[in-house]
C-alpha cells in the first residue's frame, strides 16, 4: 500500500478546503482508480449471463461499438 502524506489548504475557519499532494502520488492514485474500474467491469461482465461467442465476432461487435 502507497503511503499518502497530504499537506491540506484550509479557509479562514480552519476548514479543510482543499489536499496537496506529489505529483507522483496523485499519479499513482489515479492509475489505482482506472485499474480498480477495470477490475470492477471485469466483475460485472463475469456475473452477466451471456452465450460465449467466437473471438472474430467479439472483435467485430467492439469494432462496430455495438459491444452488446
Amino acid at each position: 500500500m502507497m503511503s499518502v502524506h497530504p499537506e491540506y489548504v484550509v479557509d479562514q475557519t480552519g476548514q479543510k478546503t482543499a489536499v496537496l499532494l506529489p505529483y507522483k502520488q496523485w499519479k499513482k492514485i489515479i492509475e489505482d482508480l482506472e485499474e480498480l474500474d477495470d477490475i470492477r467491469l471485469y466483475d460485472k461482465a463475469r456475473s452477466m449471463k451471456s452465450e460465449p461467442i467466437q473471438f472474430d465476432e467479439a472483435l467485430e461487435e467492439i469494432e462496430q461499438g455495438s459491444g452488446g
